[in-house]
């Protein structure tokens, strides 16, 4: 059946189990490389469908085999034998026979005879139906290739039809296989060598909806070309946002004058997700969940993907499509890819110091670049001793050290309030020695106390109620403070507040921690944040005082501090009585919705599986180095729903105001800023109705 693409799949998934990959978007596909025999077909097609069946008891919707898998790729002109041509249909037979009880869908390689033509074709079979065969497009005949001598290219296809195991069936490199019972699965075959040429057969067919590219392949093995097919596939998914398998013909074939290794991959958007063991003597199947839902959002986000349809549309209006229900597992699914903890932080070691100096990079460029356009040489920066100010009190020691200004530039002031810690109060006077700024404190707990009385506010005369009112003063005061001192020494006020603080609207607006003259943190989230500092530990690059102070900020409680508690205030040891944490949730958990609402903006249902898969055991899955076994969290789902929700409210519902009226500062990682400028416009009198709704309905 021939179809047009559309919204499918949607009420199928949703009648699935919460604990199947297959209603969050998530589909399961695997590479096989069966052991061969050259130019025999019966025991290929025995090896093929071995590996079929485990695939389909494995939940595995698509399984590709290699180019030309039942002949063998090296049978060169026993491919005009009449033989083989025989025991090839018989071959094709039995696998379209045995895959009625398969509940996966096979793309087999195999000769094909038609219109006084052989024709070197990939085959998709499903359920006792041959769904369609496509002709390889770009036949090599340079080197050690010489396909012209035994095969035809697509180009040279006279009917869009051809009889295989006695079924009329689509013939052609046009075939677009859409599934009917998961929404945005759209698969695209094309031959080895099609892969390889400017501009693939699957390029176009991305530009017309196809998600899941599969290349069939042989590919014999020459030094240095399994990375070159590493790379090429890896460019492939993220030139055409989608997943590339590739399977290679391995164990069997041929040696006379080549070797072949079995290289099966699979790739999307450009990340490698499987690779199968090279020069295995055993079958293989790799297996590998796609996460269909990411590669729409991408696609749905980058217009200029868009303007590339349009100006191809002409030769994708000729695709054909053809509907093919995929045999979706009705029970549940695990899901087996590593959903990572925390999006904004690399878990993997290797690449832990270029992502922390690439962040530091930007900062201060974005810093030293403002400093220049202004004329002004100073800047002026409130710190209290917490995560935040430290990392913006780093960023600023760092541009002065750029731009050869001395550091006694950057004017720190400690602000101490009402329920300021001996604790932070120390470490905020510790760093700025360490670090060898210019370091000032004012009190304004007399300034604060002055204004409460001017509201009339019962605090001033010593009832203590701690509301909104009485911590913003204090905010206030602080930021007022600052933006006086900039006035005094022609400098400019540093912001410090962070992404997920913006996200969450834990901030106070306005004359607040809230405003600045330029801002360093603002898409730097918490988490980030956090592993930024312990970096600049781990470096040793500030020197050991710094250290010191460093190690100490980190293991403080995040808070505010603007309402009193029953902490010893004379213990300089003591952490902080109010929790920021325990209002607006834990950042870890908090950033890890915020980059998956604010970069996809999935539904919130699939936000909690992921969050679920990636917390809920914190044994499963790779921690970044520098987060101490001791902070090792999980979450169970309830808490989770929870957070989520608190994050909605606050995200969606009463924040956005606060970040339509941002301050510069510079956009830091793909995972988003909130600048209406830079990254994210949306209304301030949104409601999160729609967002909370599909949560309580989809989340058990």
């Amino acid at each position: 059946m021939i179809t047009s693409p559309g919204r499918k799949g949607v009420g199928v998934a949703q009648e699935l189990p919460f604990d199947s990959l297959y209603r969050h978007g998530f589909a399961r596909v695997a590479v096989a490389v069966p052991p061969m025999r050259v130019a025999d077909p019966d025991y290929n097609a025995e090896q093929t469908l071995r590996l079929a069946e485990r695939a389909a008891g494995d939940g595995v919707v698509l399984t590709v085999f290699p180019e030309l898998g039942l002949s063998s790729y090296t049978a060169d002109d026993l491919f005009h034998q009449d033989a083989l041509d025989d025991a090839v249909g018989r071959a094709i037979d039995r696998i379209v026979a045995a895959s009625a009880d398969l509940d996966t869908v096979l793309a087999i390689g195999a000769p094909i005879r038609a219109q006084g033509r052989l024709f070197n074709c990939g085959i998709v079979i499903h359920r006792g139906r041959v769904l369609g065969a496509v002709p390889k497009s770009y036949l090599p005949n340079y080197r050690e290739f010489y396909e012209k001598r035994q095969y035809a290219a697509a180009r040279e296809v006279l009917d869009d039809h051809v009889t295989i195991a006695g079924q009329r069936v689509p013939f052609g490199a046009d075939l677009l296989f859409v599934a009917s019972n998961l929404e945005g699965f759209v698969f695209h075959l094309e031959i080895c060598e099609d892969g390889w040429v400017p501009l693939p057969p699957s390029g176009f067919a991305a530009l017309a909806g196809a998600t899941v590219l599969v290349n069939l392949s042989a590919s014999n093995i020459v030094v240095g070309k399994a990375d070159y097919r590493r790379q090429l596939c890896s460019a492939h998914s993220a030139q055409f946002i989608a997943a590339y398998l590739y399977s290679a013909a391995g164990h069997g074939e041929s040696t006379t004058d080549l070797a072949w290794d079995g290289q099966a991959l699979v790739c999307e958007n450009g990340d490698l997700l499987a690779e199968g063991e090279r020069f295995a003597d055993h079958p293989q199947l790799v297996t590998a969940d796609l996460d269909l839902r990411r590669l729409a959002a991408d696609r749905l986000r980058m217009t200029s993907f868009a303007d590339n349809v349009h100006d191809h549309r002409e030769r994708l209006s000729c695709l054909r499509r053809i509907e093919v229900d995929l045999p979706v597992p009705s029970g549940a699914v695990e899901l087996r890819r590593e959903i990572a903890r925390f999006p904004y932080v690399p878990a993997n070691p290797a690449k832990r110091n270029e992502r922390c100096a690439e962040v530091h990079h930007i900062q201060v460029e974005g810093l030293s670049t403002r400093l220049g356009a202004t004329g002004a040489q100073r800047v002026v920066i409130g710190v209290s001793g917490g995560l935040d100010s430290t990392l913006a009190l780093i960023v600023a020691v760092k541009t002065m050290d750029r731009l050869g200004l001395p550091r006694e530039n950057v004017l720190a002031y400690t602000m101490p309030g009402f329920a300021t810690s001996k604790r932070t109060l120390n470490d905020a006077h510790r760093l700025m020695r360490a670090l060898g700024v210019s370091a000032r404190e004012i009190d304004i707990r007399p300034s604060a106390t002055q204004m409460l009385r001017d509201l009339e506010h019962p605090a001033a005369e010593g009832v203590p109620q701690y509301d909104v009112t009485y911590e913003n003063v204090q905010a206030g005061e602080r930021t007022s403070h600052l933006f006086r001192l900039a006035n005094q020494h022609n400098a400019l006020v540093l912001g410090t507040g962070d992404l997920s603080e913006l996200a969450l609207g834990w901030c106070t607006f306005g004359v607040g921690d809230h405003m600045a003259h330029y801002s360093v943190n603002a898409s730097v989230p918490k988490t980030l944040i956090k592993y930024l500092i312990a970096w600049a530990v781990d470096t040793g690059e500030l020197g050991e005082a710094a250290n010191e102070v460093l190690t100490s900020i980190l293991e403080t409680e995040i808070s505010p501090e603007l309402v009193p508690s029953d902490a010893d205030s004379d213990d300089d040891s003591a952490q902080p009585g109010q929790s920021s944490e325990a209002t607006v949730g834990p950042y870890e958990l908090q950033d890890f919705h915020l980059y998956y609402l604010l970069r996809f903006g999935y539904l919130p249902s699939r936000i909690a599986y992921l969050a679920r898969h990636a917390w809920s055991d914190r044994t499963r899955g790779r921690w970044p180095d520098l987060i101490r076994p001791e902070d090792h969290h999980e979450y169970d789902l309830p808490t989770i729903k929870h957070w989520l929700a608190e994050f909605l409210r606050r995200f969606v519902q009463t924040s956005q105001f606060k970040r339509s009226t941002l301050p510069n500062a510079p956009k830091v990682g793909s995972g988003g800023s909130l600048s209406p400028r830079g990254d994210w416009r949306a209304p301030s009198d949104a409601v999160a109705t729609a967002w909370l709704d599909e949560l309580q309905r989809n989340v058990p």
